[in-house]
């Protein structure tokens, strides 16, 4: 069996050989084993003049979104986004395919939005401003959008009450006499 003491002796010598590998000397991209990609600056992206518009639903809320080129304003039931969605994840939420897609700020959008509660009506919305992007031009933005998931459809939805609970999987208190 061996003992502590062994271990021990034997450690400097092990620390003797890590020290002229150490990263002391301050030069420390001549030990990566990874050599860094050389990356080429992005072109900005161009904003096609073709305006766009798609539907999108979330739970029970409904969005008919128009997007037009130019200016940066978004307009929900004829009130600011910032008036209608105050929550700021909601926002972020609604403005991820332009971010997504590095075109911030070139479209402004006209909204729709019936039913639901604010998230359900923050995801029909996004999901609304995807389709329409999408749309406009096909071949450059799908694989981004579609990637992030910003064309699929929540198909989560409230489960329906059934008869003889009280909600939908909720049942009265067991009694066995």
């Amino acid at each position: 069996m061996a003992k502590i003491e062994d271990s021990i002796d034997e450690a400097p010598e092990s620390t003797e050989s890590l020290t002229s590998y150490s990263t002391e000397s301050g030069d420390v991209s001549s030990f990566t084993t990874e050599s860094t990609p050389s990356e080429a600056p992005k072109a900005p992206r161009t904003i096609l003049n073709v305006p766009g518009a798609a539907v999108g639903r979330r739970k029970e809320a409904i969005a008919r979104v128009r997007i037009v080129p130019g200016g940066d304003t978004f307009t929900v039931n004829g009130r600011q986004l910032e008036e209608y969605f105050p929550n700021k994840l909601h926002q972020q939420l609604i403005n991820d395919p332009f971010k997504v897609l590095d075109l911030l700020g070139s479209y402004s959008v006209i909204a729709k939005i019936t039913g639901g509660g604010p998230s359900g009506q923050a995801g029909a919305l996004r999901l609304a401003i995807a389709r329409s992007l999408n749309e406009i031009d096909r071949e450059n933005n799908r694989p981004a959008l579609k990637k992030a998931g910003f064309l699929t459809r929540d198909a989560r939805v409230i489960e329906r009450k059934k008869a003889g609970l009280k909600k939908a999987r909720k049942a009265s208190q067991f009694s066995k006499r």
